[in-house]
């Protein structure tokens, strides 16, 4: 698995910002316990279980999204948090939906990489998302390239998928609008019809989907994802509307005890 850290603009995006803001917040104990869109609409890390572990971690995801700060300096500022708070090395927990206890990995530098990496990925390209569907900018733009990383570690499939132009609405956005997988550091880049010409380029067929099975370990269930895309990511984030995420927010924030309740909505309202 790709673990690079990503280094984020020192000016990012103001919608990846208020697209994170946006969300509720979700206790899970396994990253499958969340599938696919349900990230858009809430904010969880598997394994937190008390509601101020899980508001620092989104904390230092906003400061982080905001000042433009390196993964190295995320990690220097809450990993003392988070081990003065005991969400730190293996521990015995238990799982909040079975009931069982079991040896589990909490807070690590690898976990913290990967919480970076797919929190800020994501909204950076939900904001992208956002300003490329603008109808100005979809007038004067409406096809969409993928472009990959084109190195040592980028993905084979996600290699084979770079160049690829095709309208805006299509399909296939719906499920390989990026990042398609744990950090995954693809991205989508807007053109008008001119600028595929004038850089020798062509609209491309629609690409032929290959699904192959993944049974999800929580509940047995197998389901179908396309090749080259990790299970739970065959969705494109930036189609939840912000509105709704909003409210479920502020749903999920009046639900925690106080003083951390007024903190949450005190940060919604902005």
């Amino acid at each position: 698995m790709i673990n690079q850290a990503l280094d984020i603009p020192p000016l990012p995006p103001e919608q990846a910002i208020a697209w994170f803001k946006a969300k509720g917040y979700q206790f899970s104990w396994d990253w499958s316990e969340m599938w696919q869109s349900a990230h858009s609409r809430a904010f969880t890390v598997a394994k937190v279980t008390r509601a101020d572990i899980l508001a620092d971690i989104r904390n230092s995801l906003v400061e982080a999204m905001e000042n433009g700060t390196t993964f190295e300096q995320f990690k220097q500022d809450l990993t003392p948090l988070l081990q003065r708070k005991g969400w730190w090395g293996r521990q015995e927990a238990v799982d909040t939906v079975t009931g069982e206890t079991s040896m589990v990995q909490l807070g690590s530098a690898y976990r913290l990489r990967t919480i970076f990496n797919t929190n800020i990925q994501t909204s950076l390209q939900v904001g992208h998302y956002q300003a490329m569907t603008d109808p100005d900018v979809l007038l004067a733009r409406p096809y969409w390239r993928y472009s990959a990383v084109m190195d040592g570690q980028t993905r084979p499939m996600h290699r084979s998928w770079h160049n690829i132009i095709l309208p805006a609405d299509s399909p296939w956005w719906d499920t390989h609008y990026p990042p398609n997988g744990w950090n995954c550091r693809c991205t989508v880049v807007s053109m008008s019809k001119r600028e595929i010409e004038r850089d020798g380029l062509r609209v491309s067929d629609m690409p032929a989907e290959n699904l192959q099975p993944w049974t999800n370990p929580k509940t047995g269930k197998t389901l179908y994802v396309p090749n080259g895309i990790d299970p739970g990511w065959a969705y494109n984030p930036g189609k939840d509307p912000v509105g709704h995420a909003l409210a479920v927010a502020r749903e999920s924030a009046a639900a925690m005890p106080e003083p951390l309740r007024w903190r949450l909505l005190a940060d919604l309202e902005g």
